[in-house]
């Protein structure tokens, strides 16, 4: 066993695991934070994605010790109170989900799309950068547009502070 501190949602967290636990299963069963999935188990579906300071990473490839003294956002983490980040919100506004169990990790590798791309995205660049994410129901269309949406939200976001 070993303690393992880190920072999760901005909140400083310390938790007992087995060296062995995956930081998804730190967080969604020691921390609760039960809006990262596991989809696969195998790296292959990006249900898991998480931010470990500010960059997309998927939880279920990374050992709870490997992120201690890391700051991570989780889906839980990233709305203002009851203010949707902008990408939850192209993804409300754009019908970017159906049955919603990729849609956490989808919405936190588009931020991350974001912001390595400064905004300037296309279609192109969008779709190849989502194919570590898997959607099984929607044909990812709205995705897209969702993403697309979201990048000149993001700007204007980012303006105004």
């Amino acid at each position: 066993m070993s303690t393992v501190k880190l920072t999760v949602n901005g909140k400083a967290v310390s938790a007992d695991v087995e060296d062995r636990t995956l930081l998804v299963h730190l967080l969604r069963d020691h921390l609760n934070l039960t809006g990262t999935h596991v989809g696969c188990d195998t790296s292959q579906c990006g249900a898991c994605v998480v931010h470990i300071d500010g960059r997309a990473v998927k939880s279920c490839t990374v050992l709870a010790g490997q992120a201690a003294g890391s700051s991570v956002t989780t889906i839980e983490g990233i709305a203002k109170g009851d203010e949707l980040h902008p990408m939850q919100a192209a993804f409300r506004d754009n019908h970017g989900l159906q049955c919603g169990y990729c849609t956490p990790g989808m919405i936190m590798s588009a931020i991350d799309i974001v912001h390595r791309h400064s905004g300037q995205l296309d279609e192109e660049t969008v779709r190849q950068e989502l194919e570590g994410n898997i959607c099984r129901c929607t044909g990812y269309h709205n995705i897209v547009k969702a993403v697309l949406d979201a990048a000149g939200r993001m700007k204007v976001a980012q303006a105004a502070e």
